[in-house]
């Protein structure tokens, strides 16, 4: 008689666990030409600014209707609008915008990693009425308050200054936010023995809450960077000499009054798109991690 016992153990093994692993094909290919659909609206309006950029201006509108492969690839590229990007302002908009977009990510970092540490790990009176200000701060569009704060810093003389174009940055409500609700999420264990070892607050900050929130910092640094990288409204009030202008407010001085070189225009627009893509390529899982720990506790 064959082994009935034995023989069970291998069909048990051999058998297809339920789960994700049970799933009809047919859903994961609806799921996956949904996905692709869906990253395709993302894509090609980034394709076809790309194209036209490695077109003369005349050809820009040339192809797009009817729409058809050309509208999205050209055969001739030539790079004669990043050419004539020399003789603009974007060249020096843009370092003036690696340097104020550094200077907040290093500055604000260490004031918005502070102020959530204070938040989370001390007990204070008032501490949930200041985090609730916190939040309503970053539910406030900076725009409304734009020209007011502009003329509180001018009374200051920081019009044209480095100064006046970073501090607004620095204190990010909604890094401060997500930094918050990842410290709540380190083990309070670990704070007790790093008090009971002799560490002071200070010491639990640098030595546990700061190597345990890589993801989180990735994260918060990452909003700073994109927050002044794309910043136009408040460097167009505060930046008005060509000592100050930044890569955005640049770009928009190269439309002309009556006509517009589109070309070019397309060839300034990859130049800015190329920075913030290449760093979002590069830390975009820190801040997945950042944002999926974030409500954890």
């Amino acid at each position: 008689m064959p082994n009935t016992a034995s023989d069970t153990p291998a069909r048990t093994a051999g058998a297809r666990p339920a789960g994700r692993r049970g799933r009809p094909p047919l859903r994961r290919v609806l799921l996956g030409a949904a996905g692709a659909a869906v990253g395709l609206a993302f894509v090609l309006p980034l394709v076809w600014v790309l194209t036209n950029s490695l077109r003369p201006s005349a050809d820009t509108f040339r192809f797009l209707s009817p729409v058809g492969w050309e509208t999205f690839l050209t055969l001739t590229p030539v790079l004669d609008n990043y050419a004539a990007l020399a003789g603009t302002s974007l060249g020096r908009g843009i370092l003036n915008s690696l340097l104020i977009s550094a200077v907040t990510v290093v500055a604000g970092l260490a004031l918005c990693a502070t102020a959530a540490f204070g938040l989370s790990a001390l007990r204070f009176r008032g501490h949930r009425a200041v985090f609730a200000v916190i939040v309503v701060s970053f539910l406030i569009p900076f725009d409304a308050i734009a020209i007011p704060l502009a003329d509180l810093f001018r009374d200051w003389n920081l019009q044209n200054t480095y100064t006046g174009l970073i501090l607004p940055g620095l204190g990010n409500g909604m890094a401060i936010f997500l930094l918050r609700n990842f410290f709540l999420a380190i083990p309070e264990e670990l704070v007790e023995a790093g008090r009971l070892d002799g560490l002071t607050w200070w010491g639990v900050f640098w030595r546990i809450y700061l190597p345990l929130s890589r993801p989180a910092l990735m994260g918060a640094g990452l909003m700073l960077f994109l927050f002044q990288w794309q910043a136009y409204v408040w460097p167009l009030l505060m930046g008005t000499d060509a000592d100050h202008v930044v890569g955005p407010v640049a770009l928009a001085a190269m439309q002309g009054q009556f006509n517009v070189d589109y070309g070019l225009m397309f060839a300034g627009s990859v130049m800015l798109i190329l920075v913030p893509l290449v760093i979002i390529l590069a830390l975009q899982k820190y801040f997945v991690q950042s944002v999926s720990t974030a409500g954890l506790k």
